[in-house]
């Protein structure tokens, strides 16, 4: 490796004489060497500074090195680190510590030569990750700075194609207006994409600030109902919106409450419904809500989205929520709306599922917490 950084190996081990011969090995090739003696120790350790290397003993009282690489792959709040175990077990053994997460493995008594080439090759494995890993934080802010220069001139473009519309310059032709109508719907098109990038951007980098305050969940859709209708009625639909249990609610002013960033869920909603619009040809979209659920020691509010559309297939559910997920649909946009609904669900700690046939529609069922934790 042509690499000038010093690693930072974390070595974990109950045996005091297996720490001295570790250090003794690895110090000599430049290496910094952190020597740790329980497995409860190493992950306060690694939680407050990630090595860029675990050595790994198998056998310790409290913690042993099998739970200890567990809870470091489980953690997501850190960066790939690899972990060499040391074990004197039989493959079975081995097999468990692989099958928990560990990356290669050295026998006892450790053999000096081996110990280095495995280490050195699970630290070109660490440089490689890492400078991939940077790698795609250059493009995504690359992206964003892009997409954030391109909603200015598309703003602009908004604005003085609905002038030119209202032959606030000239007067135009019927033919003309047909086709600024085109250029301002494309337009528009092209800045919810833009738009949606950014949001999808914010989310993802950290940035994103929440205001989570008591909402009125019925409201909100009535909002999303309100604004999409015209758009459901050009292609022939109906949009309706439904209270499932007016038995425990006033029907005529109905208080669905749920705490969340209300500017969120609206963008949450206003995606859904305007998906289902989008691939439905005939038929109806129904928003449906159920307040009075109770899952898992907690109460729920439940929101579907129903549409008669053109559904999706089973091999198309499985990367439903995924970024930049496209369908086959040839109206299929830049498949980043459900995957920003999905990181809005998961925000306010709720569930979403989808559930759909080809030709008979969709259901997309999500679940929020009337109290976030």
């Amino acid at each position: 490796m042509q690499n000038s950084k010093i690693y930072r190996i974390l070595a974990v081990d109950d045996m005091p004489d297996n720490l001295v011969l570790i250090e003794t090995i690895l110090e000599d090739e430049g290496y910094e060497i952190i020597s740790i003696s329980d497995g409860t120790t190493a992950l306060a350790e690694i939680e407050k500074s990630p090595p860029d290397l675990l050595l790994l003993d198998v056998m310790m009282p409290i913690i042993d090195g099998y739970e200890v690489t567990r809870r470091i792959r489980k953690n997501p709040k850190l960066p790939y680190i690899p972990i060499l175990l040391i074990t004197a077990h039989d493959q079975s053994n081995l097999i468990i510590g692989l099958d928990a997460g560990a990356d290669d493995f050295v026998r006892k008594p450790v053999d000096p030569e081996e110990l280095s080439a495995r280490v050195r090759s699970l630290l070109r494995l660490k440089h490689s990750i890492d400078e991939r890993e940077q790698m795609m934080l250059q493009r995504e802010d690359f992206i964003a700075h892009l997409t954030h220069d391109l909603r200015t001139p598309l703003v602009a473009a908004d604005i003085m194609l609905a002038l030119f519309k209202k032959e606030a310059f000239c007067p135009i032709s019927p033919d003309m207006h047909q086709a600024v109508s085109a250029l301002i719907r494309s337009n528009q098109s092209l800045m919810q994409i833009v738009n949606t990038l950014l949001e999808v951007h914010s989310h993802e980098s950290g940035v994103k600030k929440f205001t989570f305050i008591n909402c009125n969940l019925w409201e909100i859709a009535q909002e999303v109902v309100q604004e999409l209708t015209p758009l459901a009625e050009e292609k022939g639909l109906s949009l309706n919106l439904k209270l499932l249990d007016t038995d425990n609610i006033n029907s005529k002013n109905p208080e669905i409450k749920v705490i969340g960033d209300s500017l969120e869920l609206r963008r949450m909603l206003t995606n859904l419904v305007g998906n289902a619009i989008k691939f439905t040809d005939s038929g109806y979209v129904e928003i449906r809500i159920l307040s009075s659920g109770y899952y898992q020691g907690k109460s729920w509010v439940t929101l579907e989205v129903q549409d008669t559309g053109i559904g999706f297939s089973e091999e198309e559910q499985a990367t439903l929520f995924q970024r930049f997920h496209k369908g086959k649909h040839k109206q299929s946009g830049s498949g980043l709306g459900l995957h920003l609904v999905h990181r809005i669900v998961q925000v306010h700690q709720g569930t979403i599922e989808a559930s759909s046939q080809l030709e008979q529609g969709t259901l997309f069922s999500i679940r929020l917490p009337m109290q976030l934790q």
